[in-house]
């Protein structure tokens, strides 16, 4: 067992918090909001900045979130950085939480952005252990205890705690119901950022397995108009739609347990332009025939190289992904487009004759670098030139 670390002196009245992993490991701190006992799959990531967004993205529900740098809540909260209306995450363990926001873009505190919506948070932690144990252990899954109950009492329940293998998660964070999107990336004096002009935009259908925001402003910059689906769609509807192409989106949980959306993929496959992006990625290559398979503990963070075989450019990539397609298992003609140089897993695949493409990381980031921004407007370019 890890002790906590020193207490912050703004925090006068901390209640203890501990983390307990299937296997027996306990690490302590303490804890800020929600007085709960959370189950879900222990993860870290390693990017330097982006708490809200990584909070707000549908991708980490189900799971508990590490983070590895060492401040968190330092910049605040504001509007234009979530990806979703609420927060996803199962709970957030941090090594120490800033209480006063120093950035000129913050709308309110992180704490009590944190405490308004429930969400259970340990500080305190040391994270760099909890770390190094999942780095060898695997993303196993674990409670965290913020109610004041012994671990010994729950030593039980965390080794039956379950993680997101077979489990449809995507289902639980998909819309329902079809809906438009149409804003546009954030612009700021440093950053400007150009949208695409509002005559004759061709319509995209965004299939939502747990889409980021980020995506849909992307897709409008490039030009587009965004219909966002449910993925109980079918492929008359996309194909019959009017459509200029369909985007497959990222999304939680284990890609072979998504019901039906490998077999409404494979039935799009050659009738209209695709590009997948994480969860889409994989569901992609399962409709392509290939299998999917779980990686120890993950691709999660903003600074994961990957070389695009075409050029050799080696990308600084943002990745949220604990599943991937297995390169062995897909067929001859899918070309592999993306490795990565961490592991040599497989970061992208395509089907050219049939205007197919797909990564596994992040191309719009948020948070993370831009340095693979060129596939939207590459998906861009295909669905106008399929349409003209």
């Amino acid at each position: 067992m890890t002790g906590p670390r020193d207490l912050p002196r703004s925090l006068t009245h901390p209640r203890p918090a501990h983390l307990v992993l299937r296997g027996g490991a306990v690490f302590s701190g303490w804890a800020v909001g929600a007085e709960l006992v959370i189950e879900g799959e222990v993860v870290f990531n390693t990017s330097m900045t982006g708490y809200q967004e990584m909070l707000t993205d549908p991708s980490y529900h189900g799971q508990i979130l590490t983070l590895t740098t060492s401040h968190v809540g330092q910049v605040g909260v504001n509007p234009e950085d979530a990806e979703s209306d609420r927060i996803w995450a199962r709970a957030l363990i941090v090594q120490d939480l800033d209480l006063e926001p120093s950035s000129w873009r913050s709308k309110g505190g992180a704490e009590a952005w944190l405490s308004e919506r429930g969400l259970a948070v340990g500080w305190g932690f040391d994270t760099r252990s909890i770390v190094r144990h999942v780095r060898t252990a695997g993303a196993v899954p674990g409670i965290l205890v913020t109610d004041g109950s012994a671990p010994e009492e729950l030593a039980e329940r965390a080794a039956n705690a379950r993680g997101t293998d077979g489990l449809d998660l995507a289902r639980e964070v998909a819309c329902t119901e079809a809906y438009d999107w149409d804003e546009g990336p954030w612009a700021s004096p440093s950053h400007p950022l150009e949208i695409g002009h509002d005559s004759d935009r061709p319509t995209v259908a965004v299939v939502d397995f747990g889409v980021k925001r980020s995506i849909l402003r992307r897709l409008i910059g490039e030009g587009f108009a965004v219909r966002v689906v449910p993925p109980g769609v079918t492929a008359d509807e996309l194909c019959g739609g009017g459509y200029a192409g369909v985007l497959l989106s990222n999304g939680p949980g284990d890609p072979a347990a998504v019901s039906g959306a490998a077999e409404l993929i494979s039935s799009l496959i050659g009738k209209i332009p695709i590009l997948g992006i994480c969860m889409g990625c994989q569901l992609l290559g399962l409709a392509l025939g290939g299998r999917t398979v779980k990686l120890p503990f993950g691709h999660h963070g903003g600074n994961h190289p990957v070389r695009e075989l075409s050029s050799s450019r080696v990308l600084i990539t943002s990745q949220n992904h604990n599943y991937v397609v297995e390169e062995s298992s897909l067929p001859r003609e899918v070309e592999v487009t993306h490795l990565n140089l961490t592991d040599g897993t497989l970061e992208g695949l395509s089907l050219p004759r049939a205007g197919v493409e797909a990564v596994q990381f992040h191309p719009e980031a948020s948070p993370g670098p831009n340095d693979s921004l060129g596939l939207f407007t590459r998906f861009a370019e295909r669905c106008r030139e399929a349409g003209s």
